[in-house]
C-alpha cells in the first residue's frame, strides 16, 4: 500500500478532477467512502429529489473550506492536503468500508483528525477505481489553528505498513528517507506523451551516476556529462569556484520552451555537488597501483585485464562486507560504481541485465550508516580501469572475464544484502537481492559459451586422470556442499587439469580457492570455483586461449599465493617461506 502526499490551494479544482472522467486512467463510479463526520454531500451518489452534481460538488467544496474562510489570512496559502493511497496490483479488492477505515487511520496518523478530537480538520475520501482512494483534507482545525503536520509522509508510510499486516495485504519494505525522489505523475504523463521509455529525471539520474563511476576529478566528471549528451550548467562563486551544477536533457522543455533543469540533489541524495566532491576526494582512482596478479597477462585484451582486476577487488569488497563493519558502507558505494562501469561497457547480450542490476543496486548504496574511513580508491580504480579499457566484445577472453567478474559480483550483492539485513535496512537489502537476480541472469548469458567449452574439455580427459581430479574435488569440498542443481564436475576437472599443466599443484590451488570466502550463497558452487581457480592460476577465462606457466624459482602453490596478492587461509604446506622476502605475499 503506497501513500503519495501533495499540497495544494484549490479545494474545488481537486474535487472536479476526482469526480471527473480522469486524464490518464478512466474514473469509474466516483463516490465518497468516508468523511470527517460521515454526512458530507456526495456529488457521485446524491440521492436528493433533483440532484445536480455540480451544485453538490460546490456544496462539498464549501463545507471543506469553511474553516479556511473563517481563519482568513491566518490560513496557510496551500491549505489542501491531498493523499492518494494505492494497493499493490496483486492485492485483493478492498470494500468501501475497508477504504473508509484506511482513510480514517491515515488522517489520524498524520494528526489531521485525531480520534475523539471535535476540532479535527475536515476531510473526505473519494474512490473512483478499485485499487486506490484519494484523501482530501483542509488544513485548518475547528479552533482555527493549523494542525501539527511534522513528518506526515513518514507517519503515513508507517501506518500503511501496519494496515497491510492487519488487512492481509502485500507488506512493503519500510523506507528510511534515503531513497531517490520518484518521478511525479506530471513527469510520467509527459514521458508517455513524448514517447520516452522513462522520465527525464530517471534518465538523468542514471547518466550522472555513470559519469561519476571511476572519475578521477571534477573536471573529468563534467566532461563525461557533456560527452553523454547532457546539457550542463555550473554555478560559480565570485572567486570562480564551482558551487553546484544542474543538468537537462536536450529537447526536454517546459511550457515556456525553456530547458527543464535538475540539480544533482534532486536526482538522488548522493548526486549533490558536495557529495560528489567528497566521493572524488575520498577515492581518487589513480592513487592506487593494482597488483600485477590481478591484471593478468599483458597480451590479453584491455577489457579482459580490466575485468580481471575488478574481480580480485570485488572479492576483497565482499570480505569487507562479511566482516560486519560499518566502514564497509564505503565499499557499497564503490560496488555501485563498479556495476555502473560494467553496465556501460558490457557486451550486448548482457547489457540489459547488467544495467538493471546497476539500477537496482543504486538503492543499496544509500543508508544512514556513514563510514569513518571511506577509502574507496581500489574499487574506484577498478571501475576506472573498466571504463578506460572500453567495451568488451562478449567473445573470447574478454567474454570469459565478463562471466568471471559477474560470478563474483553475485556474491558481493548477496553479501551486501546480509550487511543491510543485519542493520534493519529492508529496502536496501531487498534491492541487493534483486541485484543478485539480475546478475545471475547476466552470468548465465555470459558464461554459456566458455563453460560449455570447459565441460567438453573435462569430458575429453582420460578416464584415469578424470577420476583423480574427481577424488581431489570431493576430498576438498565440504561434505554438505553438494548441490542438486550442479550438473557435473567436468568444467572444474578441466580447470584443474589446465592448472596442473601450467605448473600448479591442483590440490593446493583448489583448497586456496575454497578458503577465499564462503560458498554457501553460490547458485552453482562449481562455477564459482572454476572462475576463482582460473584467476588464481592466471589461466585464460576463455578455454581457447593459451595458459601461462608460473615463473621459474617458485613452487606451484607459492606461485598461486603470490599472484593473488591476498594472504588467505591456505594450508601450511602452501605458505611461502618467511625467511625469504621474495616469497612473502604483499600486505593488504
Amino acid at each position: 500500500m503506497v501513500p503519495k502526499i501533495r499540497r495544494g490551494s484549490r479545494t474545488h479544482g481537486l474535487l472536479v478532477y476526482l469526480y471527473g472522467p480522469g486524464k490518464r486512467d478512466e474514473h469509474t463510479d466516483p463516490h465518497l467512502v468516508g468523511s470527517w463526520d460521515g454526512f458530507a454531500p456526495d456529488p457521485g451518489r446524491d440521492t436528493s429529489p433533483d440532484p445536480d452534481p455540480k451544485v453538490t460538488l460546490s456544496r462539498l467544496a464549501a463545507a471543506l473550506d469553511l474553516r479556511v474562510k473563517q481563519a482568513g489570512t491566518k490560513a496557510p496559502a496551500e491549505h489542501v492536503w491531498h493523499c492518494s493511497v494505492r494497493t499493490d496490483p496483486g492485492d485483493r479488492t478492498l470494500t468501501d468500508a475497508e477504504w473508509n477505515t484506511v482513510a480514517r487511520r491515515l488522517v489520524q496518523a498524520v494528526n489531521l483528525a485525531p480520534e475523539g478530537d471535535p476540532d479535527g480538520c475536515r476531510w473526505v475520501a473519494v474512490r473512483h477505481a478499485d485499487d486506490h482512494i484519494h484523501i482530501l483534507a483542509t488544513m485548518v482545525r475547528g479552533d482555527l489553528r493549523r494542525p501539527r503536520m511534522n513528518y506526515d509522509f513518514k507517519k503515513a508510510q508507517a501506518e500503511c505498513r501496519r494496515i497491510e499486516q492487519e488487512m492481509d495485504l502485500r507488506q512493503l519494505k519500510p523506507g528510511d528517507g534515503t531513497g531517490a525522489k520518484t518521478p511525479t505523475s506530471a513527469e510520467r504523463f509527459k514521458a508517455e506523451r513524448t514517447g520516452r521509455p522513462e522520465t527525464p529525471r530517471e534518465t538523468l539520474r542514471e547518466a550522472v551516476r555513470q559519469a561519476v563511476a571511476g572519475a578521477a576529478a571534477e573536471a573529468e566528471f563534467f566532461t563525461r556529462l557533456r560527452e553523454a549528451g547532457l546539457r550542463v550548467k555550473l554555478r560559480h562563486a565570485p572567486s570562480g569556484d564551482v558551487l553546484g551544477y544542474t543538468v537537462a536533457l536536450p529537447g526536454d522543455r517546459n511550457r515556456d520552451r525553456e530547458p527543464v533543469w535538475f540539480a544533482g540533489s534532486t536526482l538522488a541524495p548522493d548526486l549533490s555537488y558536495p557529495k560528489i566532491q567528497r566521493c572524488l576526494a575520498d577515492g581518487t582512482p589513480d592513487a592506487v597501483t593494482t597488483p600485477q596478479a590481478d591484471t593478468g597477462r599483458s597480451d590479453w585484451p584491455p577489457p579482459a585485464r580490466g575485468r580481471r582486476t575488478a574481480t580480485g577487488i570485488a572479492e576483497r569488497a565482499a570480505i569487507r562486507l562479511d566482516s560486519d563493519d560499518d566502514d564497509a558502507a564505503a565499499q557499497l558505494v564503490g560496488v555501485g560504481e563498479l556495476l555502473d562501469a560494467v553496465a556501460q561497457t558490457s557486451p550486448a547480450a548482457t547489457r540489459a541485465e547488467l544495467g538493471a542490476a546497476a539500477r537496482s543496486f543504486e538503492r543499496a548504496t544509500r543508508s544512514h550508516v556513514r563510514a569513518e574511513r571511506a577509502d574507496t580508491r581500489a574499487i574506484r580504480s577498478a571501475a576506472r580501469g573498466i571504463i578506460q579499457a572500453g567495451s568488451a566484445l562478449g567473445r573470447g577472453e574478454d567474454g570469459g572475464t565478463t562471466a568471471m567478474l559477474v560470478s563474483t559480483l553475485v556474491l558481493v550483492a548477496l553479501a551486501a544484502a546480509r550487511w543491510h539485513s543485519a542493520r534493519g535496512h529492508a529496502q536496501q537489502a531487498e534491492a541487493s537481492r534483486q541485484t543478485a537476480e539480475h546478475l545471475r541472469a547476466a552470468y548465465r548469458q555470459a558464461a554459456a559459451t566458455p563453460m560449455q567449452a570447459l565441460r567438453e574439455q573435462g569430458r575429453a580427459l582420460p578416464e584415469a586422470q578424470r577420476r583423480t581430479y574427481e577424488t581431489t574435488i570431493h576430498a576438498a569440498l565440504p561434505e554438505n556442499s553438494t548441490r542438486a542443481d550442479t550438473n557435473t564436475n567436468d568444467a572444474l576437472a578441466a580447470t584443474l587439469a589446465q592448472a596442473e599443466q601450467a605448473g600448479h599443484d591442483p590440490k593446493a590451488l583448489l583448497q586456496e580457492a575454497i578458503a577465499m570466502r564462503e560458498l554457501d550463497t553460490a547458485e552453482d558452487m562449481n562455477d564459482v570455483l572454476v572462475w576463482r581457480l582460473r584467476r588464481l592460476a592466471q589461466l585464460p577465462a576463455h578455454p581457447g586461449e593459451a595458459a601461462r606457466r608460473p615463473q621459474a624459482g617458485t613452487s606451484r602453490a607459492e606461485s598461486a599465493v603470490n599472484r593473488t596478492g591476498v594472504r588467505t587461509a591456505s594450508p601450511a604446506a602452501t605458505r611461502p617461506a618467511a625467511s625469504d622476502p621474495r616469497n612473502r605475499p604483499p600486505r593488504r
